[in-house]
């Protein structure tokens, strides 16, 4: 009897990237905010609590689980296709002007070497899809909503696609498809985003907080300073 013998294929090499204040130069859940208040939907009063929630997020004091499970509990017995319609209509008028000329710049890089490149953000996926197509990447990992006969029920899938939770996520997404992380990239702001760095062999910190900063010069890893776009970005490819 003949001895099949099966092609071993090498591993791919993947480039990821966390969204904001990496891909885009703003926080899109403050860019929600100031797309809600321009329709009515929420008071003067709503925004400012919504930039002091962010300031607790970026000195590490606000609870993400806890404040994310709270924040969605709004959209309970609401239509999952009607919230897909207006986050479409919410990300090409406030969140893709944002973009970074150099993101993109680097997306393309990666996807001419051949890299998977994905999104993995702790946003959910009514901003990160219509960001993602528009970028033309095909992949995106993000924070998953419960959704029941087609509306929300109020409930976090855990876990969330934050922190420790971004690699439980990506362990899933490179074990399907035979991802090396030691030869993959990660960009990203974030001090947050550590643990996933130091997993990858090419972690990059871009436009980096004063503590992902430090960080990065300590371990050598190379820090960007992407420049805020000035005019809506271009997505051809």
């Amino acid at each position: 009897m003949p001895v099949i013998t099966r092609k071993r294929t090498a591993p791919r090499v993947g480039a990821f990237f966390d969204m904001d204040k990496t891909l885009i130069s703003e926080n899109s859940g403050s860019l929600y905010m100031k797309y809600r208040y321009q329709r009515g939907e929420v008071d003067g009063w709503d925004l400012a609590k919504g930039l002091f929630d962010y300031l607790r997020y970026k000195a590490g004091i606000l609870d993400i689980r806890a404040f994310t499970q709270q924040a969605m509990l709004e959209f309970r017995g609401q239509s999952e296709r009607k919230l897909l319609r207006e986050a479409r209509d919410f990300v090409h008028q406030l969140v893709l002007p944002t973009v970074y000329p150099e993101a993109i710049e680097a997306i393309r890089h990666h996807q001419e070497q051949g890299h998977l490149v994905a999104i993995v953000s702790g946003a959910t996926k009514f901003v990160v899809r219509p960001v993602a197509e528009a970028l033309g990447i095909k992949h995106y990992l993000y924070t998953r909503l419960e959704v029941e006969h087609g509306r929300f029920t109020g409930r976090v899938i855990d876990p969330l696609c934050f922190e420790e939770g971004k690699i439980y996520w990506l362990q899933q997404f490179i074990d399907e498809r035979g991802i090396d992380l030691a030869k993959s990239w990660f960009y990203t702001d974030s001090i947050t985003d550590l643990p996933l760095m130091d997993l990858v062999g090419h972690p990059v910190a871009v436009n980096p907080d004063p503590f992902l900063f430090r960080a990065a010069r300590g371990r050598g890893w190379p820090v960007k300073f992407f420049e805020r776009p000035g005019e809506a970005a271009e997505f051809s490819r």
